[in-house]
């Protein structure tokens, strides 16, 4: 995967708080669950989901409380913006490179969507993260919290999909972990997360359906990811090879819950606790929306067929 070496990069979609620590929590599990490392704790990942959730109070009145920073935390993106100002910077950073995924992803969807599409920023955060979901940890994988509409991410869990997961990784392994979180940013702009019963699970739960639509938009954007428009009026991706497509779906294969359950877990799989899909399902969903690049092609809600 390659950006054009010319491009100019948008910092303003990043809020950089890994200097600012943060942590504590109010009870409240993060929403929107992550790419798979989530599947793990599978019993936290939906609670707030539909505008509810365990623990006291809904998600709209967290979100008012909180205004997106805890108690002691900054955003200071300064640093991001002296670094990451070029499509060779991001060729050369993988920061800098997720800054241009950021960017990407949202164009693409401002393009699908029109004005139904309102911009979301994704959290950098280093260790630990006060969201208005409640508080979070780099354990937790990426995760959109649908109550303050932000994307948070430890990038070291980069290294995590590596060393643990042990999937290829590379820059549109990357692109495709933010894609999805975006996909499920879209999902709760369109509502499809109201549909979603945060105690269900099993194969073919609405947990599992609204994770394997994440997926597949994830490869609508990677459909178009050489040919949106910046605002430049060009492509801000180059390049995306087989051999990056190929790696997406390794990685895929790596998070669904049958992998973790059997490599992570107890070693066996058990198919009633599932909430993100199976590694199969996953592939299968991605391969669809990067195949087809129609969103209305991912619509996992309305087939008796997930895979």
């Amino acid at each position: 995967m390659r950006f054009r070496e010319s491009g100019r990069l948008d910092t303003s979609g990043v809020q950089d708080r890994r200097a600012g620590g943060g942590g504590g929590g109010r009870g409240l599990a993060v929403g929107g669950g992550g790419l798979g490392l989530v599947g793990v704790i599978v019993l936290v990942l939906f609670q707030v989901l539909g505008g509810g959730g365990g623990g006291g109070g809904g998600t709209a009145g967290l979100a008012g409380t909180l205004g997106g920073l805890g108690s002691g935390e900054t955003a200071d993106n300064s640093a991001l913006e002296q670094s990451c100002q070029t499509g060779a910077d991001a060729n050369d950073s993988v920061e800098c490179a997720i800054v241009a995924d950021i960017e990407s992803v949202q164009d693409y969807w401002t393009q699908a969507l029109g004005g139904r599409y309102q911009p979301a920023d994704t959290v950098f955060f280093a260790g630990s993260v006060q969201t208005a979901c409640g508080g979070a940890t780099s354990g937790s994988g990426p995760f959109y919290c649908p109550a303050d509409q932000l994307i948070y991410i430890d990038l070291s869990f980069f290294d995590d999909l590596q060393s643990r997961f042990g999937a290829a990784g590379g820059a549109f392994v990357n692109a495709y972990v933010l894609a999805h979180e975006y996909g499920h940013h879209v999902q709760n702009l369109l509502g499809t997360n109201q549909q979603v019963d945060p105690r269900e699970s099993g194969p073919t739960s609405g947990s599992v359906r609204l994770e394997l639509q994440a997926d597949c938009y994830a490869g609508t954007w990677a459909n178009h990811a050489e040919t949106v428009p910046d605002e430049s009026g060009q492509p801000l991706i180059s390049d995306i090879t087989d051999d990056d497509i190929a790696r997406a779906l390794d990685t895929a294969g790596r998070i669904g819950d049958d992998f973790i359950q059997e490599n992570l877990g107890s070693g066996t799989v058990d198919q009633d606790a599932f909430t993100h899909g199976s590694s199969e399902q996953r592939q299968r969903w991605f391969s669809t929306g990067y195949e087809t690049g129609d969103p209305n092609q991912c619509d996992t809600f309305a087939t008796d067929d997930l895979g």
